[in-house]
């Protein structure tokens, strides 16, 4: 499969799991009596920029493989530390001026970012039973 095409496919599952991770969070908020506008916001803000840093991570990653089987692996190795580092300090920004605007709740928007992991391991594990059969 085109490692573009795979990118994408990837990035729908997760947006999928993060849909499905923010409607529980928000549905535990609201079973708290806590739901309010910032709670939904917060988490509808912070789901996006789960995804949103994924498919700039995926993306990066795809180019430093290129870059390394161009015979560039130290190109390659700045490629993914920029590019960390870019993404760490564009969500802090974003985060630290949705939260202090009083516009998300920090709780729903933080807790989105660590849905990704846990969301790709649980899609791996459904795929690997349906390649089985």
């Amino acid at each position: 499969m085109d490692s573009r095409k795979f990118i994408i496919k990837e990035t729908i599952v997760l947006a999928i799991g993060q849909a499905l991770c923010v409607a529980l969070m928000l549905a535990v908020f609201a079973l708290l009596g806590k739901f309010d506008r910032s709670v939904l916001l917060g988490g509808i803000f912070g789901g996006l920029l789960a995804i949103a840093n994924f498919f700039a991570m995926a993306v990066c990653a795809d180019l430093a493989a290129d870059k390394a089987e161009a015979q560039n692996p130290k190109g390659g190795q700045a490629l993914i530390r920029i590019s960390y580092f870019g993404r760490m300090v564009v969500i802090a920004v974003l985060l630290f001026a949705l939260v202090k605007s009083g516009l998300c709740n920090v709780i729903t928007a933080v807790l989105p970012l660590t849905f990704n992991r846990p969301i790709l391991t649980l899609a791996e594990y459904f795929r690997k039973g349906s390649e089985k059969t």
